[in-house]
């Protein structure tokens, strides 16, 4: 049975050399992970060195919660390596993780608070997983992906959403200052137009995106750049992990109320000191809005106002109002009159 200068092993052997038991080899042959080969005549099992090494990594991933049908996929699909399959079931954890962070609050305040509505607060943590799991792409951002870089270079006819673009990110560089030793999360990283600045600087970029296919094409240009499916509303980073948090052209995608939502998860997120900086679609305030929606009313601008209303740029206001209200000191700078940098930074 054995080929010249091949080595086998039994299942007893290989149990013992992997800190398992035969009958859990056995379970994961069953179900079509595993095929050492057999005896003919007693059905023995012998195990290849690369039959070996298949189960060690089966083994480990179950050990990180993996369940079969997730291991038989990243074992199988030739286009995911393992260390992609990792990241995947990194970010399923965290979020698994921050709704049990979620649960355990929502408890202290029902046994702390002797007045509490207990349903309200139930209500509220039910809201909150919804958020954390339901948010859509409504944009298809997969679907742009391959343009993405020459779409936001384009300048629009009526409106050119991305006026002021290149200074918006030159601008969020000089004003983060970092070491080489910080990490930095990006949200919304999108193709790694800004992280890459960073990255360039030998800081250690961490990008988040909602969009598979963006990750992968920021993953080709930039191959330094750590990144990781996620969002807002669930980032998948532990609490204060990173020395600062940047992200533009994104925010605008969550409506106001989810905006003070994701700052509260920036927060957890930052280390003591660390800094957000944003760059965004945002009006000042709601009479700013209302002013500048008129004014293009009164020119005969659709393409301006549809565009506008499809998403949800920000009330600056109400995002300084709140990083002020929970310890930041905040910087702002107004680009055009629909493009603002917010810059805060968490005093303790």
């Amino acid at each position: 049975m054995k080929k010249k200068g091949e080595s086998f092993v039994q299942i007893k052997e290989v149990a013992k050399q992997l800190n398992t038991t035969p009958r859990a080899i056995r379970f994961y042959e069953e179900k079509g992970l595993i095929a050492p080969k057999k005896d003919a005549e007693n059905e023995y099992r012998y195990f290849s060195g690369k039959d070996i090494e298949r189960l060690s990594i089966i083994l480990a991933l179950r050990e990180i919660g993996v369940p079969v049908k997730g291991i038989r996929k990243a074992l199988e699909n030739p286009d995911l390596t393992i260390k992609e399959y990792l990241h995947a079931q990194r970010t399923a954890l965290v979020v698994q993780w921050l709704e049990i962070k979620d649960m355990i609050e929502a408890i202290d305040q029902m046994v702390e608070g002797s007045n509490c509505n207990i349903y309200e607060l139930a209500q509220q943590l039910k809201e909150m997983k919804n958020l954390r799991k339901g948010w859509e792409d409504k944009w298809d951002f997969n679907s742009w992906a391959e343009d993405f870089d020459s779409h936001i270079k384009r300048e629009g006819h009526g409106f050119n959403v991305h006026q002021d673009y290149d200074e918006a990110l030159k601008r969020i560089v000089q004003t983060i200052q970092l070491d080489k030793h910080a990490i930095c999360a990006d949200i919304g990283i999108g193709t790694g137009n800004l992280g890459a600045k960073f990255s360039a600087k030998g800081i250690h970029v961490i990008g988040i995106d909602q969009s598979e296919k963006m990750l992968e094409i920021c993953k080709e240009k930039h191959p330094e750049i750590e990144v990781h499916y996620g969002h807002f509303l669930a980032l998948p980073l532990l609490d204060q992990q990173v020395d600062t948090v940047i992200s533009s052209y994104a925010l605008h995608h969550l409506p106001d109320s989810e905006k003070l939502l994701a700052l509260t998860e920036i927060t957890r997120v930052l280390k003591p000191n660390g800094q957000i900086c944003i760059a965004d679609l945002m009006f000042l305030d709601k009479a700013h809005r209302n002013e500048f929606m008129n004014k293009l009313r009164e020119e005969g601008n659709t393409e301006a106002l549809e565009s506008i209303e499809d998403e949800f740029y920000a009330d600056r206001s109400l995002l300084v109002n709140w990083l002020e209200k929970h310890g930041y000191e905040v910087k702002t700078v107004m680009f055009n009159d629909f493009l603002s940098m917010i810059y805060a930074k968490k005093i303790d």
